[in-house]
């Protein structure tokens, strides 16, 4: 007993680290003042593509990190419910059968060899040789929660319950963001193939043109030969364009749990997305509310302080209950007899001494685990954060680059009408031509890129701010 209350003592020396300072937010964002958040519209209400909302709901339905994602709520599911059943007492039924053949000269073959000669018993009470046995029954066993060791089991459980849930929502807000950034993506790509498709119709134009000038003495060879290799360069772009429409095709379709060389219907063309608009990224506060990410960090760090009470209180003494309730006999006619009922409680308390340095060890990890959780807690905070600063920003210069972007497809336009009719004149040479159709391409590739790129960061600050998953 003395040992016992020697463990006892020292084990309250456990404690638990310090509280974690709280996370300093913000209170908007640099420069924002906007209060209602487009991280809570649900995608439905987001996206106007109906086509894209139809690619979305089949990679949804069939995505396959989508289904593992559910598989582990069901894990969590399952442990919580065990850690429940830790609480009450445990049932199971028992039936044993054995014979013994005691030696004439052991304690038991003397006993029994005594009782059979005893007057105070009847023919049904004298041993047999050997000694049967036989037991048909219920037995249980019960560990009073004492200390709140299994409660905090099961709210570490429970914690892990909800992580797991939110760990869903996130990935279902990463599948919605990728489905839209591929789909934009491939719009763009079309987009590109049809100004390159244009450019090689005019460029062959250009070819039959200064071919019939050069048969007509008004211009040379290298003038055919440079109008003719830039027709190359762009035919050239077209098959580099589809080999990447390839990929991208094969991409969604793994998303969408479907083999590749599946066609991606498209919707609306690159041009008729919608990019402007007002944006309302709400407060930085509502990350901690929208963010299923953050919430699944901070479920997480809710486990780990469970984990270390667990750890901790298990220095401390357990108390386990075992009833039984039975039909016990040495001979089996008489087992169902009622006066071979049996029945009793045996109650035991353990303290743990020599498995301490595990204990401790035990305790340490848990500490530890719980710091490493508060850290991922912080850094997907920090995280989201850095995602929706960047991404104002980003909207705020792609605008403006848009802008710009179609004033130069404009101007440079204007600028291939001009140089064609100055050459046709003679008053432009063909190597200004030349520059100035390869001028508008570039333009009017980069206008592309800048509006994929607009609509990306449109994108992007949804998925940020936890939209995606309702």
């Amino acid at each position: 007993m003395s040992g016992l209350l020697a463990g006892f003592s020292s084990c309250v020396v456990q404690k638990q680290q310090s509280e974690q300072k709280m996370l300093a937010i913000p209170q908007k964002y640099p420069g924002i003042a906007d209060t209602t958040a487009i991280g809570k519209i649900s995608f439905r209400s987001f996206f106007k593509d109906t086509m894209l909302m139809k690619l979305i709901d089949t990679a949804i339905v069939n995505n396959l990190d989508l289904k593992n994602a559910m598989q582990r709520i069901m894990i969590a599911r399952a442990n919580l419910l065990f850690q429940k059943g830790l609480r009450l007492p445990s049932l199971d039924g028992f039936v044993s059968a054995s014979v013994d053949k005691y030696g004439k000269y052991t304690m038991t073959g003397v006993g029994n060899f005594d009782t059979n000669l005893s007057q105070n018993i009847d023919k049904d009470q004298k041993v047999t040789n050997p000694v049967q046995d036989y037991y048909f029954g219920l037995k249980s066993s019960w560990e009073i929660d004492l200390w709140g060791k299994l409660k905090a089991r099961k709210t570490s459980a429970q914690a892990q319950l909800l992580a797991t849930e939110k760990g869903r929502q996130w990935v279902i807000t990463q599948l919605v963001a990728q489905v839209a950034s591929y789909y934009y993506e491939l719009l763009a790509l079309d987009n590109r193939l049809e100004i390159l498709n244009r450019n090689v119709n005019l460029q062959e134009k250009a070819v039959e043109i200064v071919q019939a000038q050069m048969e007509g003495g008004r211009a040379n060879a290298l003038a055919v030969q440079q109008f003719t290799a830039q027709l190359l360069h762009t035919r050239s772009l077209q098959y580099e364009t589809l080999v990447e429409v390839t990929r991208l095709e094969n991409e969604m379709n793994l998303l969408m749990g479907r083999l590749a060389e599946t066609p991606i219907p498209r919707g609306w063309s690159i041009l008729e997305q919608p990019v402007s608009g007002q944006i309302t990224e709400g407060i930085p506060a509502d990350l901690l509310i929208n963010r299923p990410d953050i919430q699944q960090a901070e479920w997480q760090l809710a486990a780990t302080k469970a984990d270390v009470e667990v750890a901790r209180k298990s220095f401390y003494p357990s108390l386990v209950l075992t009833p039984y309730f039975a039909f016990n006999a040495f001979k089996f006619p008489l087992l169902f007899n009622g006066s071979s009922i049996a029945y009793g409680l045996l109650g035991g308390l353990t303290q743990p001494i020599f498995n301490r340095y595990q204990l401790k060890t035990d305790f340490a990890v848990a500490n530890a685990q719980q710091e490493i959780a508060y850290n991922e807690y912080k850094l997907s905070f920090l995280s989201a954060y850095k995602e929706v600063s960047t991404n104002l920003r980003n909207i705020e210069y792609y605008k403006k680059i848009l802008e710009l972007n179609n004033e130069e497809v404009e101007t440079l336009t204007s600028a291939v009408s001009i140089s064609n009719d100055l050459y046709l004149s003679a008053y432009a040479s063909y190597l200004e031509v030349i520059t100035a159709q390869k001028g508008v391409l570039e333009a009017e590739l980069q206008r592309t890129e800048a509006r994929k790129a607009l609509l990306l960061s449109f994108l992007d600050l949804y998925r940020s701010l936890g939209g995606g998953w309702e």
